[in-house]
């Protein structure tokens, strides 16, 4: 059968650059940090004292005090950035086949606050084991889809992704296989995560994966910097409608960009560290170009994975130089997680909507707190370092999500055309 196409027609976002769309927009290309001292609890016996946390979230104005005490952080944050993107969409719920509207959700570790609370207080106390009931329920990686589901009463395909810091991306890839095939009308996808806790910022500080820059933590994140010194986690939710086409245009939805091309890839190299080379970052991009029936001279806009770690950063852009030869000159290439941070496995969810809204505005956010080429890389790269957007006509754009593992994620956005 050919393939139905997919369009992008609601966005939401929760992120430590603003709790809106639109400012987390205007945070990216005004070239924010969302770095602070972290609040969530006492971080001074850690080797990291900073984080990307949501600004001035407080779940009561949400949710009411019962139904947040039981739904973890991370399922909160869907629900929030859902309810925006629901709303943007101008989807009537009530004229659509919802045994054809699904929800499929990444997150790569779920609700780890719940799970970090409970084995506390069990540890601390008496030995009698006084678990919450909705202990295996707010934890569990999947709750923050069934959640969705429950609220709008989306009766199609519901699951999560797991695939650490691509879960978010193989979520929308996901959504728009099941689209595309015509096994759904319309998703909600996306992905979030809540892990800046004692565990979260004590597991990444085992790992050195983390930046230690205290002094300095608001130029911590450092993409593609000769003296990065890891990334800064982050946290936070992003939303997606993805519809079929026809099914948009009939019901006269406002259309964001069209989804073109994925490609999904595996290291099988290493638990934690890329390929070397960046041989699997490669084939997913490559395969992402052939399925959009494209050249790769056609990509004018490159969201990458760009960490800050050391050995992520050098792999991506070898990948790139691979395979654009010397087109990767002329790629604007920009890593926003020199603002928002690392949100794990609701990273590609946001950068996703990055990558859109670029398209849509002609304007490309900058890689911010860059001081110094790091000479591992290739720095002919236009990586758009500085502290302001660049403006820019985009008619495709790729954004990249790879995760520990070896998983490795790529997606093609193009600037809709009837």
């Amino acid at each position: 059968m050919t393939p139905r196409r997919v369009v992008v027609t609601g966005l939401g976002a929760l992120t430590p650059l603003g709790n809106t769309v639109s400012e987390y927009w205007n945070g990216l290309i005004n070239g924010v940090s969302g770095a602070n001292e972290i609040t969530r609890f006492d971080a001074s016996n850690f080797k990291t004292r900073f984080a990307c946390e949501l600004k001035d979230y407080d779940p009561n104005k949400h949710f009411d005090r019962k139904e947040a005490r039981k739904i973890d952080a991370y399922a909160q944050y869907a629900l929030i950035s859902t309810k925006e993107a629901i709303k943007d969409s101008g989807l009537d719920l009530e004229s659509i086949d919802l045994d054809r509207a699904g929800v499929i959700w990444g997150s790569g570790i779920g609700g780890l606050d719940t799970f970090i609370t409970e084995i506390t207080n069990f540890s601390t106390g008496d030995g009698t084991p006084r678990f919450n009931p909705f202990f295996i329920p707010k934890m569990i990686a999947d709750i923050a889809a069934g959640h969705i589901s429950i609220n709008y009463g989306f009766r199609g395909p519901n699951y999560s992704t797991v695939s650490a810091c691509a879960s978010s991306a193989n979520a929308l890839i996901d959504a728009l296989n099941y689209i595309r095939f015509g096994r759904a009308d319309l998703f909600i996808t996306g992905g979030s995560e809540a892990a800046i806790n004692v565990g979260g910022i004590g597991g990444f500080n085992g790992m050195h994966a983390i930046s230690t820059r205290n002094d300095d933590m608001k130029t911590a994140s450092r993409p593609f910097d000769k003296d990065r010194d890891g990334f800064v986690l982050g946290e936070g939710s992003g939303t997606l409608i993805f519809e079929e086409y026809e099914h948009a245009k009939a019901r006269g939805a406002k259309i964001y960009a069209e989804v073109v091309g994925a490609g999904l890839s595996a290291d099988a190299h290493h638990m934690t560290s890329p390929h070397p080379e960046g041989e699997g970052a490669r084939k997913s991009m490559a395969y992402a170009i052939k399925e959009a029936g494209i050249e790769p001279k056609d990509i004018d806009h490159i969201n990458t994975h760009g960490t800050s770690t050391p050995l992520g950063d050098i792999a991506e852009p070898k990948a790139i130089v691979s395979l654009f030869g010397e087109h990767a000159y002329d790629i604007i290439i920009n890593s926003t997680k020199s603002m928002t941070g690392h949100l794990l496995g609701a990273a590609g969810a946001i950068e996703a909507i990055a990558s859109i809204l670029a398209i849509n505005e002609s304007l490309i956010p900058p890689t911010i707190n860059h001081f110094t080429d790091d000479p591992d890389i290739d720095n002919k790269l236009n990586f758009n370092f500085g502290e302001k957007a660049t403006p820019h006509k985009i008619t495709y754009a790729l954004s990249n999500t790879f995760g520990f593992g070896g998983h490795n994620a790529s997606i093609i956005f193009k600037k809709f055309e009837e």
